[in-house]
């Protein structure tokens, strides 16, 4: 019996299949026994830290202290990086949505474009209010906008739906301050600016080709119609007064451009200069997104007309959905830390060096698995990187060889979304499709967003 301790916790193959039990067990108390995630991920943590033999100072700490704990740190770590970005990044969506931002921007892309570019411009509305507004809520606010321009243009509810899914999904599963990149860039240690600059490198191309070419073929395939009931709740919406596009546009981009600012001073910059500091305190996330925030607190709410008690309001409820991701995240996190503290990590790395699985595939085909297994982009995102971040220590990866890989997991999270994912029902729902045409073009249009994202960061890994 102590023969097969030791093999389980210093054999390669012993900690392996540890690695892969623990994983396991983690799918069946999310998908069999309907586990909260965050409790599933926690559980599964501590089942593999004591079963790799990791003592319990080393896992809890002591009961006089715990701070150097396994399970303090991976939670502490992870959240003292993602937390305020994240919840910085829901308030400005919020704002963003209680001013009307989005109808000014579908309204102003629509007279661009005209009629037969509609589809492009929803596409657009969808990528650009994407990137401050969390998926499920962009569609909420979106859906009336598309119910119009399908009953004005006469064709599909498709057509005009899956161009906004794309923009949105693409812009959550590949730019802060979504949870998920956000999440990995800490997981991986990426700095932000050049999470963003992949991203959309990898994202926009994906965008491109499920967000404006796939409509197109399928729209045709699947007809479904806009009820009438789904058009008049549009009405009220229309009367909403409009704030200015270019200070719509200023809020969604300052934080962008302030993160890529620092980035790109970080690079052409003389260290030492005043200049080089300013720009790394501005473009630090968290005060990128504080500024943001502010701005738009002035400029979309105070300004016109907003009190303190209503942005209060705002700021609550908008803030109440993120509690559970944040302890997901933590949880993940936790889970990373004890692969990497057991030893799993080096395992596999070795396992790696040996049969030549480059890292990057290896990324994408588990946060793959992840997704379909149990539905969660989040848990797909999180588990990979606590399973993939021991592999990059001391192997002198590049900043952006790193945002390469966290691109990786972030595009294999999305992929072939279907009956166990909240998304899936969420487009069902509000686009008035039944789980076969859903499948047909949602799960489809997931899929390709996920290949041609995972096929740019390939190339760009290549070129790089």
């Amino acid at each position: 019996m102590s023969g097969v301790i030791d093999w389980l916790h210093h054999d390669t193959a012993g900690l392996l299949l540890l690695c892969l039990v623990a994983i396991a067990l983690l799918l069946f108390l999310i998908i069999k026994i309907k586990l909260e995630p965050f409790i599933s991920l926690l559980a599964t943590g501590l089942f593999l830290a004591l079963a790799a033999g990791l003592n319990v100072r080393t896992i809890v700490g002591t009961a006089l202290k715990s701070s150097d704990s396994v399970l303090e740190k991976g939670f502490g770590g992870i959240l003292g990086h993602i937390a305020v970005i994240i919840g910085l990044g829901t308030v400005l969506g919020a704002l963003l949505e209680k001013s009307g931002g989005a109808d000014v921007l579908s309204r102003r892309l629509l007279k661009l474009f005209g009629p037969k570019g509609t589809p492009v411009a929803m596409g657009l509305v969808g990528l650009i209010f994407g990137i401050p507004v969390f998926f499920d809520i962009g569609i909420f606010v979106l859906a009336p906008l598309v119910y119009v321009a399908a009953k004005r243009g006469g064709k599909s509810l498709v057509l005009y739906a899956l161009p906004v899914l794309a923009g949105l999904s693409m812009t959550h599963a590949f730019l802060p301050p979504h949870p998920g990149p956000t999440a990995v860039a800490g997981l991986l240690h990426v700095d932000m600016g050049w999470l963003i600059i992949i991203g959309l490198a990898c994202g926009l191309p994906a965008f491109a080709v499920a967000g404006i070419l796939w409509p197109l073929y399928i729209a045709p395939r699947v007809p479904v119609t806009v009820p009438e009931e789904f058009v008049a709740a549009e009405v009220e919406g229309e009367e909403k007064p409009e704030p200015p596009l270019g200070l719509v546009m200023a809020v969604i981009l300052l934080p962008l451009v302030l993160i890529l600012g620092a980035t790109f001073g970080t690079l052409i910059l003389d260290p030492h200069r005043d200049l080089l500091s300013f720009l790394t305190f501005l473009g630090n996330p968290a005060v990128a997104l504080l500024l943001a925030v502010l701005l738009a607190y002035y400029l979309l709410g105070v300004r016109r007309g907003m009190t303190n008690a209503e942005f209060s309001e705002l700021s609550s409820n908008s803030l109440k959905p993120v509690g559970m991701i944040l302890l997901v995240v933590g949880a993940g996190a936790f889970f990373g830390a004890v692969i990497s503290a057991t030893g799993v990590g080096a395992a596999l790395a070795k396992s790696l060096s040996s049969a030549g699985l480059p890292v990057l595939l290896l990324a994408y085909v588990i946060s793959c698995g992840l997704r379909i297994a149990q539905g969660s982009a989040t848990v797909a995102i999180v588990t990979t990187g606590g399973i993939v971040g021991p592999l990059m220590t001391d192997q002198g990866y590049s900043q952006a060889h790193l945002a390469l890989i966290a691109a990786a997991i972030c595009a294999g999270s999305i992929i072939l979304s279907h009956v166990n994912d909240g998304g899936f029902w969420i487009v069902a729902k509000y686009f008035n499709m039944t789980v076969k045409e859903t499948l047909l073009t949602w799960s489809v249009l997931e899929t390709i967003l996920s290949l041609v994202g995972f096929g740019m960061a390939s190339l760009l890994w290549v070129i790089i």
